[in-house]
């Protein structure tokens, strides 16, 4: 494959050029999703299969590429007579912007011209194009969810469908799915995470050796570009007939019943949701065979497809790593190896790397806080003395299981990126009035365009049936949606909540909120506060996986500093409204109230926290005190901050002192 970098220099570049190859082979495997972090040469390797595949047939003239040999009978541009002779192209790779619109995937129907003068007029959009072609979305993990969604329907039925106020357009938008994203910047959809048939990591050589053949490669190439391709082309023809030659072998291609349960097995082994992973494996084990020249489907095959086809569809949350255990595969593989009717041995039993702690990369029930404790200093409280230095340091603590939470949004509406948390005025959702339009019209308001258009028939002339509407009457449907919005965790780690059970709730806790943070696709970002100071444990990110990962690092012990946690997270706030002022804030300050770090630290603390009120920062202190005897320091913080505060207990979605909370809250709002 013609690229300015090779393949050895990234671990990883041999799977993701085998998975392109395969989906050039038999496009119904259902694409590639490649993860990495950056500067390993993703995008550059997706726009080298664009070279390799073999030219497409079209109808001269039709937009939407129709083949002449069974051309769709629904399309824009047709009818097109069968036999119709064709006109060869390469296949397009099509790249669809992160920040693309609606109208620029789907395409755009002119509603004025659809209304004033009855014609349907189409503007095909990036599907129309990526058709009997590429598709490859960069950076797919950012994606709006209202685009994640149409490219899911378009994907799932091969087709488009563009409607607009009764006016419809249907065309066939079958693709190959690419697509490359960094994991540091938040994980994908689980919806459109199974969609891709595929999926490859990649991750940068750390040999000197390769580096240096991947610099001394991209010198040649920016000096010669054209020099560079021609000492390549020969390969690239090779590989481009290799695919041709797969292409027409892979109809004759056998998958045998002894392959299908191996398959099936390796399935059901590593507990993938539904029936599409088996239906991917199959698919990919038979362009497999295709590749290599074979017209049977081996084991190696099938081994080679769960590699490729598996590890994205064992995640079950976001902060499982994706992969899978190749001992248990192999084990599975052999199990179920032999002809069509395979006789396993019954002697074989269930002990194996599955029993030494395999178990498809899931953690033994016995891995806990043992580890944790071993030498750990006792618990340290605080009496509001100085401790001896590292005194009252701990190591850290895995964080108790997580649960689903209530819901925390803030209030009023904003106008912020498209999500699942707070109320906001956006382009989808439900209509609750309508506006002039400002540029282009996209939603039609048709109530009130009519409306506007009525008063003004007879002095236009109107004489027939019809209705006499001009640019002026024209009006956007204004919509309701919700937003997704930038939580912000203030987490308390001094000695007073470095209690082990404790501090192992409190991150339960705040593990359960970073998980519904993911799915209303909200930015997270992290503060912690102890000792002598606050610091930024994570900058705000699409990443839940990232804050994850810090929480469950995160030492605790030491004094309360706790002016200086929320100065912190003000500061963090004040950077992130220049480059977001759209996203509003949601402050979840996590703590038992207690301040004890710094000058006058109570005095200090209840001036920062009316920082955030003074802003209208809307802001949840999670109440972590404990015991008989409570100070309730926690809710007069809620009250400086101009939020509200909720125990760990009232934060779970199924707490009844929760339930009978939002009652009364109900009740008084309602009296």
């Amino acid at each position: 494959m013609s690229t300015p970098f090779p393949f050895t220099a990234v671990v990883g570049q041999d799977d993701l050029r085998l998975a392109l190859l395969l989906n050039a082979v038999s496009p119904a495997v259902g694409g590639v999703l490649v993860r990495g972090e950056k500067g390993t040469a993703k995008s550059t390797a997706v726009r080298a299969l664009s070279a390799l595949m073999p030219q497409v047939d079209v109808v001269p003239g039709c937009r939407f590429s129709c083949d002449p040999a069974s051309p769709d009978p629904a399309c824009p541009d047709g009818p097109h007579a069968p036999g119709t002779a064709g006109q060869a192209r390469p296949a397009r790779m099509v790249e669809l912007p992160v920040g693309a619109s609606e109208d620029r995937l789907v395409g755009a129907l002119d509603i004025e011209r659809a209304l004033s003068e009855g014609v349907k007029a189409f503007e095909p959009g990036l599907l129309a194009a990526a058709h009997r072609g590429i598709l490859y979305v960069d950076e797919v993990n950012l994606l709006h969810d209202h685009l994640v969604d149409l490219l899911l329907d378009a994907a799932a039925m091969g087709a488009s469908y563009v409607e607009r106020e009764g006016v419809s357009v249907r065309h066939a938008a079958r693709f190959l799915l690419v697509g490359t994203m960094n994991p540091e910047e938040g994980e994908l959809r689980p919806q459109l995470l199974d969609r891709f048939g595929l999926t490859v990591e990649v991750a940068a050589s750390r040999e000197p050796e390769q580096r240096v053949e991947v610099v001394r490669r991209r010198l040649a190439y920016d000096a010669d570009p054209a020099g560079f391709a021609a000492r390549w082309a020969d390969e690239e023809a090779a590989v481009r007939a290799r695919i041709v030659a797969a292409r027409e072998l892979l109809p004759s291609v056998r998958l045998g019943d002894g392959a299908l349960r191996q398959i099936a097995a390796t399935c059901a082994a590593f507990e993938v949701d539904g029936m599409r992973a088996d239906i991917v494996m199959a698919r990919t084990a038979t362009a497999l065979a295709a590749w290599a020249g074979r017209t049977d489907v081996l084991a190696e095959d099938v081994r080679q497809a769960a590699l490729l086809a598996l590890p994205h569809r064992r995640r079950r949350n976001p902060f499982d790593a994706p992969g899978l255990d190749e001992d248990k595969l192999d084990e599975t593989l052999e199990e179920f190896s032999g002809d069509d009717d395979p006789d396993p041995d019954p002697d074989q039993g269930p002990d194996g790397p599955d029993g030494g702690g395999g178990g498809g990369g899931q953690p033994e029930p016995d891995e806990g806080p043992q580890g944790d404790d071993t030498g750990a200093p006792p618990e340290a409280g605080e009496n509001g003395q100085p401790q001896p230095s590292g005194a009252g340091e701990q190591s850290a603590v895995r964080a108790a299981e997580p649960f689903r939470t209530k819901v925390l949004s803030v209030p009023g509406i904003g106008e912020g990126a498209a999500g699942r948390r707070s109320r906001a005025r956006t382009e989808h959702g439900r209509t609750t009035g309508a506006r002039r339009p400002r540029g282009a019209l996209t939603k039609l308001h048709l109530a009130a365009t009519v409306q506007a258009a009525a008063p003004h028939q007879r002095a236009r002339g109107r004489s027939g049936p019809g209705l006499v509407v001009r640019r002026d009457d024209l009006r956007q449907a204004t919509r309701e949606g919700r937003e997704g919005n930038l939580v912000l965790f203030v987490v308390d780690a001094s000695g007073s909540m470095a209690a082990r059970q404790r501090m192992s709730a409190v991150k339960g806790a705040v593990l359960s909120l970073l998980l519904d943070a993911y799915q209303r696709r909200d930015k997270v970002g992290l503060v912690t506060f102890r000792g002598s100071g606050a610091d930024v444990a994570l900058p705000p990110t699409s990443s839940v996986d990232a804050a994850a990962t810090r929480l469950e690092s995160l030492p605790t012990g030491g004094r309360t500093p706790l002016a200086a946690g929320l100065l912190r997270a003000h500061d963090v706030l004040r950077v992130e409204r220049l480059r977001d002022p759209a996203r509003r804030p949601l402050v979840v300050l996590v703590t038992d109230g207690r301040a004890t770090g710094g000058p006058e630290p109570v005095a200090l603390a209840g001036r920062a926290a009316r920082l955030f009120a003074a802003e209208g920062v809307a802001s949840v202190v999670v109440d972590c005190e404990s015991g008989p005897v409570r100070l309730g320091l926690a809710g007069q913080l809620a009250g400086e901050l101009g939020g509200t505060a909720v125990t760990l207990d009232e934060l779970r979605a199924d707490s009844i002192a929760g339930l009978v909370r939002d009652v009364q809250g109900t009740s008084r709002r309602a009296a």
